[in-house]
């Protein structure tokens, strides 16, 4: 990969630093924190990309870190985060891995698991927090009763999965939240079960993580 301009390295930090918070920042929040006009910003993340540090994935919120850059500063050892999961009302999942982390050995998990993010509250009486990672295992189908993660068009959510005769029951877990059951038809194109969920991860202090939950 081609060596980076001082300015170009921190712009990169800033945006890696984002991504693992799970909040991608525009070009207008780096422009804001670097105080730079936004037509710099503009070439700074162009040069980064043809550098091949950074792709976009669409949107003013579109930027990620290059699979290509991610392995070379981590390595391919660590479990891909890719997207967010919608614990609650689902958000778009993002098919981009944000980084790895080295916890394969303390979860005792196989390659072709990987983590997504979870935004929301609706899971919490589970033990599953906005913020947490949950380790999926890819899986077209689940048993009724399992965690798993549900593709709903392009949206994922994750809740316990029940397999009724004619439908299938996605049941969230916060009682004081109100939130509701939702139903879905196994017959519709636009649902697929992803996998079921084996871990949830929880970030405790700077680069540190903590298995609260399975």
């Amino acid at each position: 990969m081609e060596a980076l301009t001082q300015r170009q390295r921190k712009v990169l930090e800033f945006i890696e630093i984002r991504l693992r918070k799970g909040y991608p920042p525009s070009q207008r929040e780096i422009a804001a924190h670097f105080g730079l006009a936004q037509n710099a910003v503009y070439q700074l993340t162009g040069y980064l990309k043809k550098k091949g540090y950074l792709t976009d994935s669409g949107g003013h919120r579109g930027l990620r870190l290059s699979s290509q850059y991610v392995a070379s500063t981590r390595g391919q050892e660590g479990v891909p985060i890719v997207g967010r999961v919608a614990a609650g009302e689902p958000i778009t999942a993002e098919e981009n891995i944000e980084d790895y982390i080295d916890v394969k050995e303390f979860l005792g998990i196989s390659d072709d698991v990987f983590l997504l993010r979870v935004s929301g509250e609706s899971m919490v009486d589970e033990g599953i927090m906005d913020g947490d990672l949950v380790a999926v295992q890819p899986a077209a189908k689940v048993e009724s009763g399992e965690l798993a993660v549900v593709l709903l068009g392009e949206e994922a959510t994750v809740k316990r999965v029940y397999i009724q005769k004619k439908r299938i029951a996605l049941k969230p877990a916060n009682k004081a939240g109100g939130y509701k059951i939702r139903y879905v038809k196994p017959t519709d194109k636009d649902i697929r079960i992803v996998g079921r969920v084996t871990a949830c991860i929880r970030k405790m202090g700077s680069r540190k993580w903590t298995v609260p939950c399975t």
